[in-house]
């Protein structure tokens, strides 16, 4: 077992005004899945984009928006989103506050290359 605080793993910066911390996979022991906080700042967003492998996320702080193919839902703390594999998505900062949500996505290569975001093998719009 290991137990830390988000905040003893460094952060990199995933997008402008976004940093991602990656506090459970391979280097924990985790065999099969990735799970990373993230922190946007107002104003930023995660580039709206898809991959070839589901995730899910749990927005913790803030209000937020998930822009998909249809458009926009608006979020707030409490709010869960399954996204399923190669769907078009990105996570916007609708507020004044920073943004924290946990994402969870499953470690595709097996070796924990799928940790920014957004995420290794994206794909933005054509």
């Amino acid at each position: 077992m290991k137990v830390h605080h988000y905040q003893e793993v460094e952060a990199v910066e995933a997008a402008a005004g976004v940093r991602m911390h990656v506090v459970a996979g391979p280097r924990e022991g985790a065999p099969n899945f990735i799970m990373r906080v993230f922190e946007i700042e107002p104003g930023s967003n995660t580039p709206f984009h898809q991959h070839d492998w589901e995730h899910e996320i749990f927005i913790l702080e803030g209000p937020a928006a998930v822009r998909h193919k249809d458009g926009e839902i608006l979020l707030k703390p409490g709010h869960v989103i399954f996204i399923p594999a190669n769907e078009m998505h990105g996570i916007f900062n609708k507020g004044n506050q920073t943004v924290k949500l946990i994402c969870v996505i499953p470690d595709v290569d097996k070796k924990g290359s799928a940790t920014a975001c957004c995420d290794t093998g994206a794909k933005g719009p054509a």
